[in-house]
């Protein structure tokens, strides 16, 4: 009998596909279908804070970034040493250190715009999505995935955000970065500076990649 699986001249040879690993699973998920703004709708709070200026939310971003994969990594490395009953309280402890480590980085090497940001770096400590993923994936996986899964879920943050930011700045002020871009013939709308227009792109931004983008993906 014939072996159906042996290559055809002239048919290319299919390949099965390789098994994609958890840890790719993990980045992809926080990125996309998981994403902690689009899907669950966390941390929107810096959305009106910081996104009026690309320049601030770039350094919130960064600052999220660092800050949610290094307390994912150090739930995970002492989650057998940590009490059930004070997971919570020794969590916001561990994300305390790393944000303040933040904040006097910026006092340190950027003054300018750690005063402009204020008192928002130091609200990283209750950001829901640092919370949440410490709580949810920290506490439950090896170091390895935890820092992975902080990456990602601050990246899925950041992107969103960079995005809102860009519009708001240009549209808000002609500029981008503070350079400007658009000349005298552009009136500034100013809705896009006021923190109404942050949550307007942010619901548009919702509507569309619910709405269109993960539900074709679900299918």
């Amino acid at each position: 009998m014939a072996d159906i699986s042996a290559p055809v001249a002239g048919r290319p040879v299919v390949r099965p596909a390789r098994p994609r690993g958890k840890a790719y699973k993990t980045f992809v998920d926080g990125i996309g279908a998981n994403n902690p703004v689009f899907v669950q709708v966390l941390g929107i709070c810096s959305t009106l804070a910081v996104t009026n200026v690309v320049t601030n939310t770039v350094v919130m971003c960064l600052g999220l970034i660092w800050a949610t994969a290094m307390s994912n990594v150090s739930v995970s490395i002492l989650r057998k040493w940590i009490p059930a009953r004070a997971r919570m309280i020794v969590e916001t402890l561990i994300i305390a250190v790393w944000v303040i480590i933040v904040d006097i980085a910026l006092r340190a090497y950027l003054p300018d715009i750690s005063r402009t940001l204020g008192p928002y770096v130091g609200l990283i400590i209750t950001n829901c999505i640092v919370m949440g993923r410490t709580e949810a994936f920290g506490l439950n996986n090896p170091p390895g995935l935890a820092l992975i899964d902080g990456v990602s879920a601050g990246l899925g943050y950041s992107y969103v955000l960079l995005i809102i930011a860009v519009i708001r700045e240009l549209a808000g002020s002609g500029s981008l970065l503070g350079v400007k871009l658009l000349g005298p013939w552009w009136t500034n709308w100013t809705i896009f500076v006021m923190p109404s227009g942050a949550f307007f792109l942010l619901a548009v931004f919702i509507w569309v990649v619910k709405g269109a983008i993960l539900k074709e993906q679900k299918k």
